[in-house]
């Protein structure tokens, strides 16, 4: 068993444990195509840019809801404000809401996302060499259907989402909440991510260290350390140990 001073690590999910199978834009026009929306030449690319400012625009995903039936409902409601916002900006139609039920549902299902090749592989290590392992995430609570449809829930011993823990990334205090599940201090626990703001910032605003994953994208500048897959996470390890 590991003799680390990290005792626990965390890990954003989407984009750094699995990626949409596919694109949010196409996934989208398919659908959208299916209920009327008239595409063009220039739907994908226009689908594509009023995602990304419309899902920047919108609010933390951070509810006054408690009880679970509420909080899906007000998940639900704040990516239909996102999508809405998208269609409004490059042609809405008549059946979108109909559209909206049928999109919003393709995500919850797990052949809608893909892991990332060494994912399990070292998920199973971490594990087997003593980590506690944790999800700090943005994510809604399809995630947990979405885990499970992958085969990596089991993997995991807590799993910290905004809208349960009334904060989003990267807010200190959904940090503390998935380190008080563990019962450890923040400067032993690491967290791993995509977003150098959400996830190697907001660790770092605790006291945990962040690691930012850049796949495919070389070094990056950080306050903290960046690897390029999951993989580079297991000799930096050791050389916290």
């Amino acid at each position: 068993m590991t003799r680390s001073r990290i005792q626990v690590v965390f890990f954003d999910a989407a984009d750094t444990l699995f990626h949409i199978h596919g694109s949010v834009a196409e996934i989208y026009l398919q659908h959208a195509e299916k209920h009327g929306f008239r595409k063009t030449p220039e739907s994908l690319t226009a689908i594509k840019s009023a995602f990304a400012r419309s899902f920047r625009d919108a609010p933390p995903p951070v509810f006054a809801a408690t009880e679970p039936a509420a909080i899906k409902q007000s998940e639900r409601l704040w990516w239909f404000d996102i999508v809405h916002n998208v269609f409004y900006r490059v042609g809405m139609f008549e059946a979108f809401d109909e559209f909206f039920e049928e999109v919003f549902a393709r995500f919850e299902q797990p052949e809608s996302w893909r892991l990332f090749p060494e994912t399990v592989d070292v998920l199973r290590t971490l594990k087997d060499q003593g980590f506690e392992l944790g999800i700090i995430s943005n994510f809604d609570s399809r995630l947990f259907s979405v885990l499970r449809g992958l085969g990596i829930a089991d993997l995991f011993d807590t799993v910290t989402i905004s809208s349960l823990a009334r904060a989003a990334k990267p807010s200190a205090r959904i940090f503390h909440q998935a380190l008080e599940k563990h019962a450890v201090d923040p400067d032993e626990a690491l967290h791993v991510g995509d977003s150098e703001r959400d996830d190697v910032k907001g660790a770092q605003g605790v006291g945990l260290t962040g690691v930012l994953l850049a796949r495919g994208e070389g070094a990056r500048p950080s306050g903290g350390t960046t690897i390029g897959t999951l993989n580079e996470l297991l000799p930096l390890l050791s050389r916290l140990q």
